[in-house]
C-alpha cells in the first residue's frame, strides 16, 4: 500500500510517498480503506518538526479520516465490512476525563496516522460516519469538528440566546460557528478578510469584526452586546490574543483555549480573570462519547462541514501549502481513494 512518510528529517520537502506492506486486522481490530483525509494545523506542525521535535521517524502524518471497513478481526461486533467510519484522534479516550494514558495513543504522532491507503485501528476507537455526509465532509470530523463541539457544548454549555465569539474562520472556528448557531446562540466572528466575514454571515454569524480595521476588537464585542460581553470565546490565537479575549468575555464567562496560532507566550495580566471570575478552559479535542453525540446532532439537523478544497493523493504537499497560505475557508481535504 502507499503511504506518506516524514523520513530522515522534518520538513514539507521531506514528505514522501512510500510503499509499506498491506496490514491485517488482529482480534478486536478493523482494517480500513482510507477514503479521505482532512488536514489540521497540528499535522503541518508535525511535518515541519515544530509540534514535537523528538518525534521518532519515519512517521505517517495526519489524524483525520473517513474510511470504509474492509475486514474485521476476531470478536468485532461494533462494525461490519462495508461500514463507513471515522477513527478517533486519541484511540484510548472513549469517555470520561482526559488522562495521560488515554492521550498517549494519538494518530499522526506518536502513532502513525491516516495519510495512507490502508490502516488498522481498534474497533472500539472508531465511530460510524454520518450517512448524510460525503467522505470528504466526514473526514473533517475527528479533530476540528469534535474540538468545536467540546468547546461549545461540552465545556461551554451554550444555550439559546448566548453570545459566542469565534476568532477566525479556520476549521475549528467555522465548526464552532455552525454548532453554536445550532444551539440557538448569537455568534460574532472575527477575521482580517471582509470576504471571509461575508461568508461567515451566510453560515449564520450575526456580527462580524475585521480585526485589521478594528484592532481593539474586544471593545467592539462589548458594543455589539450592549456592554455585557460574550458568554463564550473560542480562542484560537493563543497568548497574544488572550488579553483582548478577556476584554471581550462577560463577567463569569468562559474562554475556550483551543489553539495558539498567534503565539504561545506573551505578557499577560491575570487580574481580569480573577476580578471578573472568568473561566479559561483548555480544550483537547474530545472522547468517543462526545464524538457520537456530535454525530447524532449533525445528522438530526443535516449540518454539513465546510470543505474549502479537496486535493488528490499525489498532491499532498500542495494541499499543505494551500492550508499554510491561510487563503482557505473551511477544511482542506485529501482524496485517498
Amino acid at each position: 500500500m502507499k503511504v506518506y512518510e516524514i523520513a530522515g528529517s522534518f520538513g514539507l520537502d521531506r514528505l514522501r510517498i512510500a510503499e509499506r506492506p498491506d496490514p491485517e486486522p488482529g482480534p478486536g481490530e478493523l482494517l480500513l480503506a482510507v477514503k479521505a483525509v482532512a488536514l489540521n494545523r497540528r499535522d503541518l506542525m508535525t511535518v515541519e518538526g515544530s509540534y514535537n521535535p523528538k518525534q521518532p521517524l519515519p512517521l505517517v502524518p495526519c489524524s483525520d479520516a473517513a474510511a470504509e471497513v474492509l475486514a474485521v478481526g476476531e470478536g468485532v461486533t461494533r462494525f461490519a465490512e462495508g461500514d463507513r467510519v471515522c477513527p478517533l484522534f486519541s484511540r484510548g479516550w472513549l469517555s470520561g476525563e482526559p488522562e495521560r494514558e488515554k492521550l498517549r495513543s494519538t494518530l499522526g504522532g506518536p502513532l502513525d496516522g491516516t495519510l495512507a491507503e490502508r490502516m488498522v485501528v481498534p474497533a472500539e476507537s472508531a465511530v460510524a460516519a454520518p450517512e448524510h455526509l460525503t467522505d470528504e465532509e466526514a473526514s473533517t470530523l475527528p479533530c476540528a469538528a469534535l474540538t468545536a463541539w467540546s468547546a461549545v457544548v461540552t465545556h461551554g454549555r451554550t444555550r439559546p440566546g448566548d453570545v459566542v465569539l469565534v476568532l477566525g474562520t479556520g476549521g475549528v472556528a467555522l465548526f464552532a460557528l455552525q454548532v453554536a448557531s445550532l444551539a440557538g446562540a448569537r455568534v460574532i466572528v472575527t477575521s482580517s478578510s471582509d470576504d471571509k466575514l461575508a461568508r461567515a454571515r451566510e453560515l449564520g454569524a450575526e456580527g462580524t469584526i475585521n480585526y485589521r480595521k478594528e484592532p481593539e476588537w474586544g471593545r467592539r464585542v462589548k458594543e455589539l452586546t450592549g456592554g455585557r460581553g460574550a458568554d463564550l470565546v473560542i480562542e484560537v490565537g493563543g497568548a497574544k490574543t488572550l488579553s483582548r479575549s478577556l476584554h471581550a468575555v462577560r463577567m463569569g464567562g468562559t474562554i475556550a483555549m483551543i489553539g495558539a496560532l498567534a503565539g504561545g507566550e506573551a505578557p499577560l495580566s491575570v487580574i481580569p480573570i480573577l476580578m471578573r471570575q472568568v473561566r479559561v478552559q483548555g480544550v483537547m479535542v474530545g472522547d468517543r462519547e462526545g464524538f457520537e453525540a456530535m454525530n447524532r446532532a449533525l445528522a438530526a439537523h443535516d449540518l454539513r462541514p465546510v470543505v474549502d478544497r479537496a486535493f488528490p493523493f499525489d498532491e499532498v504537499p500542495a494541499a499543505f501549502r494551500h492550508m499554510a497560505s491561510g487563503k482557505h475557508f473551511g477544511k482542506v481535504v485529501v482524496r485517498v481513494s
